[in-house]
């Protein structure tokens, strides 16, 4: 039998993580397979995967009844659930994560969606989940808002793990970059140790060819001026922008700027590739996977993506290939007159609006189960 290509990726530099938490995965040993088995890294959550894990199994029924019972209301129960599964999760991961000086076995639990453009509330919903978890090797996931900036520069001073997450665009991808580093300088100018702290930056892939594909397919059917850039362009906006966000961490945490950090044990943020399921048939299952290999990179799958590439995946160092091509691509756009920034910001809208309707629907599952526990 030949290398199996999920760990094929790691000799390549790249992590692979799985984007899916469910409590029966990790109690009967589904978890622990991907670990040794495929060589998974890390586990990533969020909002819509807890409404999935926890609204549509039986697996946590016993827990809610007995915290219904206990008085908690639906957010309480909610988080003990979610911070449970993160622990459990973590724990699997533990030996991986001292083996490799903390920088593989990272577990990641997202706050409260509604929060995204509260920079108060999400610091101190941050620093609670964190001490909650008690566990060194778990991510707090921060929505790269704006106001998500804020919270960057001060939960890495305070020395958390952040995973910044809903992240679409080059603009703020380099805004990211600049927060976490002006943490690290703020926490090395307080006399404090500015290693082992772990971040990466989350660019959302698939979803940004779903908010700019529509808009070059109107071009090439209305057989408008540009028709022949369009179709270059299109299902290629995604790969380019990581690219390129690729390009812009080379420079950023090879510079002279974050090498003084290092030198203190700083590591740099890494780049992670999220939202890799092909969302349109015509493209191939593993597009997001197999383009995007590279050194010092994570990309975070869902069960159904692991399991294509685990199957026909083909692992080769791809990810500085074509950058010109790339560039090409980018620079098409602003010829096309799309305006990727703001199509970034719009899909950065959605991305919150779908996790608050995932965290509200699972919230209401809940105080039904309450409400239905309380009467027995």
């Amino acid at each position: 039998m030949g290398i199996n290509p999920l760990r094929g990726i790691q000799e390549f530099g790249q992590s692979l993580w799985q984007d899916d938490i469910q409590r029966n995965r990790i109690l009967f040993g589904e978890l622990k397979r991907l670990i040794t088995v495929d060589g998974i890294r890390g586990v990533t959550s969020n909002p819509s995967i807890f409404e999935k894990a926890i609204g549509a199994s039986r697996d946590y029924d016993d827990d809610i009844r007995r915290f219904a019972r206990q008085g908690l209301p639906a957010a309480q129960i909610y988080q003990a659930l979610t911070v449970k599964d993160v622990q459990l999760a973590a724990d699997l991961f533990r030996p991986l994560y001292d083996l490799s000086d903390g920088q593989h076995g990272l577990v990641s639990l997202e706050v409260n969606p509604h929060l995204a453009r509260d920079a108060d509330a999400t610091i101190a919903e941050a620093r609670r989940l964190w001490h909650a978890l008690e566990r060194p090797n778990v991510m707090i996931k921060v929505p790269a808002t704006e106001q998500g900036l804020t919270c960057i520069r001060q939960l890495i001073r305070e020395g958390l793990n952040i995973n910044v997450t809903l992240l679409f665009g080059l603009a703020r991808y380099r805004q990211v970059a600049e927060a976490y580093i002006e943490g690290l300088e703020a926490r090395a100018a307080a006399g404090l140790s500015p290693s082992r702290i772990a971040s990466v930056a989350s660019f959302f892939l698939s979803r940004i060819d779903l908010g700019v594909d529509p808009l070059l397919k109107q071009i090439i059917d209305n057989g408008r001026s540009g028709r022949d850039k369009a179709r270059r362009c299109y299902g290629q906006v995604a790969i380019a922008s990581a690219k390129r966000a690729y390009a812009i961490y080379q420079e950023t945490f090879e510079g002279e700027r974050f090498r003084a950090l290092a030198q203190k044990g700083a590591r740099p943020q890494r780049l992670l590739w999220a939202s890799t399921s092909t969302k349109e048939p015509e493209f191939s299952d593993i597009k997001y996977v197999e383009a995007l290999i590279g050194p010092n990179t994570v990309n975070t799958l869902p069960t159904e993506t692991l399991d294509a590439y685990r199957d026909h995946g083909r692992p080769a160092q791809r990810l500085t290939q074509e950058m010109d091509r790339a560039q090409e691509v980018l620079a098409g756009l602003a010829g096309l007159d799309i305006p990727i920034d703001r199509v970034a910001q719009s899909l950065e809208d959605q991305g919150i609006d779908k996790f608050v309707r995932a965290y509200d629907s699972l919230l209401d599952t809940l105080e039904k189960a309450h409400t239905a526990a309380l009467r027995g």
